[in-house]
């Protein structure tokens, strides 16, 4: 079990799995993988990288000594305040390893709850960016009336370009097609208002190139208040933005679990009415945790890289690790690159 990967073995995916990253590592993370193997009857492998020690506990403490993972130690381990820079000097830290092992082709995609800075960092440094694209952004699923809505970027820019706008349309409306198995995807542009005039130099720009892109299924500009009607299939953003409106939505559950139960415990009426459509608050639950999408992938890297919650619990990663699967075998980074060569050819 504890075998160091030396290389593509079979025709399997194989995932390298940051063990030490999060809030609940290594337990969470090592409980996920064995949940993920289990549920997936071994259609992907897993290399959980960290503190060996530490993760071999884990695997006697849930019984795992039979489960096929491998485990490929790590010394170091990057804190969550650690800054970027401060990454970096951690050379044989859980995140670097996993990202080198990915890099020299003995891994086919990487998965971490830890640093989101860290590993977008490492990401960038290791593995590169995708073959034309300026800037990598992080997508997340997000829950709408009508079914999941992509948005990107939620974190990883602060501030872009209208060029940046334009290639996170084309990232995600791929990523969309064939993850979400939604053929010509409609495509939003995040704005202050819905006319073509509205917004900052970088959206009114970026309207416009998406506008002349007829491949692309471009609606216009979108207000937040139809993200969540499910307007589009895919909205677009700078990362300021993007992560306002994930945080925002990721606290929709919290506050609806307050108010109700602060509504329970004043009124016998509203309890009563709690209880007849507690089957649908439990389905309005399950609409809204984030541990149902696993992780939110790095777009734009030459590589496949899940970004998971700081305090995933296993049915996340379990999810995350079926995500960087799908994402593998459905080769989204060559169509990402195929889409974005045929665009530059057809403006050349």
């Amino acid at each position: 079990m504890s075998k160091e990967p030396t290389g593509k073995e079979s025709a399997k995916v194989r995932i390298a799995v940051d063990a030490m990253g999060g809030d609940l590592a290594p337990a969470s993370v090592v409980e996920g993988s064995i949940w993920a193997h289990r549920e997936n009857h071994g259609n992907f492998e897993m290399v959980l990288v960290g503190q060996e020690e530490s993760i071999q506990s884990e695997l006697a403490r849930l019984k795992a000594g039979q489960a096929p993972l491998v485990v490929h130690h790590a010394s170091q381990q990057i804190d969550m305040g650690d800054e970027a820079v401060v990454s970096l000097k951690k050379k044989d830290s859980s995140i670097a390893v996993g990202m080198k092992l990915q890099k020299e082709g003995k891994a086919d995609a990487f998965i971490s709850g830890g640093n989101t800075g860290a590993v977008m960092t490492h990401a960038l440094m290791t593995l590169g960016r995708l073959e034309g694209i300026h800037r990598p952004a992080i997508a997340s699923f997000l829950p709408t009336e009508k079914g999941i809505v992509v948005v990107l970027d939620v974190g990883a820019n602060a501030e872009c370009k209208a060029i940046n706008l334009y290639q996170f349309a084309v990232m995600g409306s791929v990523y969309t097609s064939l993850v979400l198995k939604k053929p010509n995807p409609r495509i939003g542009l995040m704005s202050i208002g819905e006319e073509s005039t509205k917004g900052n130099e970088a959206t009114l720009t970026a309207n416009k190139l998406l506008s002349d892109d007829h491949s692309l299924n471009f609606i216009g500009n979108v207000e937040g208040r139809d993200v969540l009607k499910g307007t589009c299939d895919v909205v677009i953003c700078d990362g300021f933005v993007g992560n306002i409106v994930l945080k925002l939505v990721e606290s929709i559950d919290g506050f609806f679990t307050s108010l109700v139960k602060k509504r329970v415990k004043e009124s016998l009426l509203f309890r009563l009415g709690a209880f007849l459509v507690k089957v649908s608050i439990r389905d309005l639950r399950k609409v809204l945790d984030y541990t149902e999408y696993g992780g939110a992938p790095l777009l734009g890297v030459n590589g496949v890289c899940i970004i998971c919650h700081g305090s995933s619990p296993p049915k996340a990663i379990k999810n995350a690790l079926r995500l960087a699967a799908q994402m593998v075998s459905e080769e989204v980074n060559q169509h990402i690159i195929s889409a974005l060569g045929e665009k530059k050819r057809l403006h050349a």
